[in-house]
């Protein structure tokens, strides 16, 4: 593909050339390929169907995903968090040995991987909550706890320039991929001072449906604000929040 540069912006098709924007820029490139009934059709394109089929198969389960947590995740995410949660995905709906290619699902195969998914990659979990803590989660009540031992802010939590304060949030769901559903529950911290006194221990407690049959992921993020004038602003338009999922449970 090439980039369009230069005052007027294309947009459409002109001589076989599409022109069109994405978050790169406006792009250009030749219109062409296969026609659409050929490779739904051919033969010679099963290979192709199948994997399209376990592409829209990992694309609706990070639609699902997404859309579970989607109260902790507008506070929390990156331009490419879609793209790369789908191709996480993918690699898990390879991992199914239950069904044959094609129809392989992500809630058959291996959803471990999924831990430590970093939902902002401008943010992450892992590079800026210090402090250990402990989910436990149990299938048949289906409750879910986060404990948080007392730590120093300024010791435990690397946070950007301009932090006064921030908050702790978690979320627990359970994903039913195959009819694009879920549930979810979440808990938080008050808005706790980013300074060298340590905070109170913290336990963060959240339900799933009681017995459920889905995969149940929990996440853990952290929310950084700026006071003014008694008022509190969320520091960079969230740009630097940090969320991830830290525990799954399957069946």
């Amino acid at each position: 593909m090439a980039k369009q540069t230069g005052i007027i912006k294309l947009k459409g098709t002109i001589g076989g050339i599409s022109f069109y924007k994405t978050s790169d820029g406006h792009l250009a490139r030749e219109k062409g390929g296969v026609d659409k009934s050929r490779i739904a059709n051919d033969p010679a394109f099963q290979r192709t169907r199948e994997n399209g089929s376990e592409f829209g198969a990992a694309g609706k389960g990070g639609k699902t995903l997404r859309s579970a947590i989607r109260i902790l995740l507008q506070n929390a995410k990156d331009k490419r968090v879609v793209s790369r949660l789908t191709t996480q995905l993918l690699k898990v709906v390879k991992t199914d040995t239950s069904n044959a290619r094609g129809l392989r699902t992500i809630q058959d195969g291996n959803m471990s991987s999924l831990k430590g998914f970093e939902f902002n990659l401008n943010g992450k979990l892992g590079s800026t909550l210090f402090t250990p803590f402990t989910t436990t989660f149990d299938r048949v009540s289906g409750d879910a706890t986060l404990d948080i031992a007392a730590f120093a802010p300024m010791v435990r939590v690397a946070a950007p320039a301009g932090t006064t304060h921030f908050k702790v949030v978690a979320g627990v769901s359970d994903l039913d991929f195959a009819n694009e559903s879920s549930s979810f529950q979440n808990d938080e911290t008050a808005i706790l001072p980013y300074d060298n006194a340590n905070t109170a221990t913290a336990a963060l407690t959240m339900s799933a449906p009681a017995n459920s049959t889905q995969p149940v992921i929990i996440v853990l993020g952290i929310e950084f604000y700026q006071e003014v004038n008694g008022q509190m602003y969320t520091l960079k338009n969230g740009a630097y929040n940090a969320l991830s999922i830290v525990e799954i449970d399957t069946v």
